[in-house]
């Protein structure tokens, strides 16, 4: 068995053969689609989190939303960029919408990827601290995140409060049980995966990651996976934690599939740069169900994940990436074992 769920930019223009025009078109139709991918029998519904863009930006109001119009899909985040976010007021918003969905989100969170402006975490009202690059802050709002989620009282209490307050230090309110052990980070590197596993948080690796050996990469990644969990054992957490891959795929079943993605069925991987780092991107996969059956069941870091996110073409509306999914769910999951 494995977890299936798709991964949204959140996308939105006027360009011609787009139905998600603006941001009320985005937000309204990921609602939908989430509905929908229920409906057809997917696991999750995740979203991505880009600030200064005509993409979705704050996704607690669109979590709580599908929270409370689903019943048991996963809702999550892949990712949310912890340069731009005050580790406090998130964990009321997390605990809020957690608390909404019933107990199902899952959040996805990373020290962030290349923005749409200089800095614009500044704007944001966030500095990374003397001799700390913004990475360094990311990942510090993310550790104070996660020990704010961990429910424990760290305020004192005023003496003369408006309401009575419990006795001993206070918390962040409202607080979700177990939302702590339903966090990801969005790890780039072998290195950022380890550092994940130690912090205890749950893996998410992407359509891209740093190419640290040349090699494919579905194999990199398989390879990434297996060093989270080595260092999660050697951490020695009680609980298994989840991995999720994130790829495009695409099952051609009639005509309009193939206009749209018949030309990707000879996609590779490839290699470019970002940060000044080079990066190595995972190809697309689209063909017939049996061919894609066969060319999955040869990705390595797909075997090895527990949960797979499809990254969906948002702007093609609701109704396609509703038979995208269910293509997948019911063609070509059941041929790989994963139903």
């Amino acid at each position: 068995m494995k977890k299936i769920g798709f991964l949204s930019f959140g996308h939105w223009s006027a360009s011609p053969g787009s139905v998600a025009r603006t941001a009320s078109d985005v937000l309204l139709q990921s609602i939908d689609l989430a509905v929908a991918a229920e409906e057809v029998g997917a696991d999750g519904a995740y979203f991505r989190v880009h600030h200064f863009a005509r993409q979705l930006a704050s996704p607690f109001p669109l979590l709580a939303a599908i929270g409370a119009k689903t019943s048991h899909i996963e809702i999550g985040t892949g990712v949310i960029d912890m340069r731009y976010e005050n580790p406090l007021y998130m964990a009321e918003d997390a605990g809020a919408a957690d608390l909404i969905a019933g107990g199902r989100l899952q959040l996805g969170i990373s020290r962030g990827s290349p923005e749409q402006v200089i800095d614009g975490w500044r704007y944001f009202g966030f500095e990374p601290a003397e001799g700390q690059s913004d990475a360094d802050m990311g990942r510090r709002h993310a550790e104070a995140f996660l020990e704010v989620l961990k429910g424990a009282g760290f305020a004192e209490p005023n003496p003369r409060p408006m309401f009575a307050n419990p006795p001993g230090l206070l918390r962040v309110e409202p607080h979700s049980a177990g939302l702590r052990d339903r966090i990801w980070w969005g790890a780039g590197s072998d290195a950022t995966a380890v550092w994940a596993a130690e912090l205890g948080v749950n893996l998410m690796s992407s359509t891209l990651k740093a190419d640290e050996t040349g090699e494919p990469f579905h194999v990199q990644q398989r390879k990434q996976i297996d060093k989270f969990r080595e260092a999660w054992a050697a951490a020695g957490w009680e609980r298994e934690p989840r991995v999720s891959v994130s790829r495009s795929v695409f099952p051609i079943t009639n005509e309009l599939d193939r206009a749209y993605f018949g030309r990707d069925g000879e996609s590779h991987d490839q290699v470019g740069h970002i940060d000044d780092f080079r990066a190595i991107f995972g190809r697309t996969y689209a063909a017939e169900p049996d061919v894609l059956i066969e060319q999955l069941r040869e990705d390595e870091a797909i075997a090895a994940a527990d949960t797979l996110l499809l990254t969906v073409p948002n702007q093609l509306g609701v109704d396609y990436n509703a038979h995208v999914l269910e293509s997948i769910v019911k063609d070509v999951a059941p041929g790989l074992g994963w139903r």
